[in-house]
């Protein structure tokens, strides 16, 4: 998954759990029944999870292009320039 897809599928979880939420309890209220509330929420929060959590294809649709190992060589890992002050004393 690129990080759009993270990105997108953090958004659909919210949205989605927010809706089941709501239409639980609306219909919760509606029918004075706790258990049909919980069960309505309980069935969001499976369906969002089915969404969400697997690698679906339209999670990948902006990949992320590695270098090669060749090209890593070629281009070394920057290194920290160290600073040539003296540290001033504090009063």
């Amino acid at each position: 998954m690129d990080w759009q897809g993270q990105k997108l599928a953090e958004q659909l979880m919210q949205t989605l759990l927010l809706a089941f939420a709501v239409v639980a309890f609306v219909v919760g209220y509606s029918l004075g029944s706790f258990q049909m509330m919980l069960l309505i929420y309980a069935g969001g929060v499976a369906l969002t999870t089915l969404i969400t959590v697997p690698n679906w294809p339209f999670f990948n649709r902006h990949p992320l292009k590695w270098l090669d190992s060749s090209e890593v060589d070629r281009h070394p890992k920057p290194q920290p320039v160290k600073s040539k002050k003296k540290p001033t004393k504090q009063k």
